[in-house]
């Protein structure tokens, strides 16, 4: 099974895929973490122009470009090996990212997003997207505390510094993503303290996985 996690910065995707991990751990799937931008060793050096603010010049095709390498890397090393081996995938990030940070927030053609994807990886979607929803100034104010008491790297802050319009077109974007592919979406209020959230992710996966398998 794959199983992704989206959401805006903030909004608590790396800690609830440790405490999903566990849960289905306990309950018999053999599971694999992984990232995107990232995952593989060559993924991690993408991740890092990626990510660092210095690449704030960054033209948008280029970073679609980036970002689509990196999923090649990730899905032929990573998640494919996985699956083929009867784990269980949980990502931080897919493809749907790609949709809404350079589609829906960067104004990229979404239909030349949705070809190359076609093309290149076969359409491959996760089983399940957990999709983590707050506003984006609770999701910001909660990176940049993360950010300043050293929970995250202050080097990988190009999306935070980004304007709170862009957020706003990423959240917009994910919530119609959310939409048009009710069944593979899950909302979850991501404003809720961590606990709620976690218990949240879990009724919806013990109603929608088998368990002890």
């Amino acid at each position: 099974m794959f199983i992704s996690f989206e959401g805006i910065e903030g909004s608590g995707k790396t800690t609830q895929i440790n405490h999903i991990v566990k849960f289905l751990q306990d309950n018999g799937h053999d599971c694999v973490i992984t990232r995107e931008p990232g995952g593989t060793r060559i993924g991690e050096k993408i991740r890092a122009i990626l990510l660092d603010p210095a690449s704030k010049d960054m033209y948008p095709l280029t970073e679609l470009l980036l970002y689509t390498a990196d999923r090649a890397q990730h899905i032929r090393e990573f998640v494919y090996p996985f699956l083929s081996a009867g784990k269980t995938v949980l990502c931080d990030r897919f493809y749907d990212a790609t949709l809404v940070y350079q589609g829906f927030a960067r104004g990229l053609d979404i239909g030349l997003i949705d070809k190359l994807h076609k093309l290149l990886f076969e359409d491959l979607k996760p089983d399940i997207t957990i999709l983590l929803d707050l506003p984006p100034e609770k999701g910001l104010s909660r990176a940049w505390k993360q950010i300043e008491n050293g929970a995250r790297k202050s080097v990988e802050t190009r999306f935070e510094k980004e304007k709170l319009s862009f957020h706003n077109k990423v959240r917009s974007g994910y919530l119609e993503l959310a939409r048009l592919e009710p069944g593979r979406f899950r909302t979850i209020d991501a404003s809720m303290d961590e606990n709620q959230v976690r218990n949240a992710i879990i009724k919806i996966l013990s109603t929608e996985i088998d368990l002890n398998n």
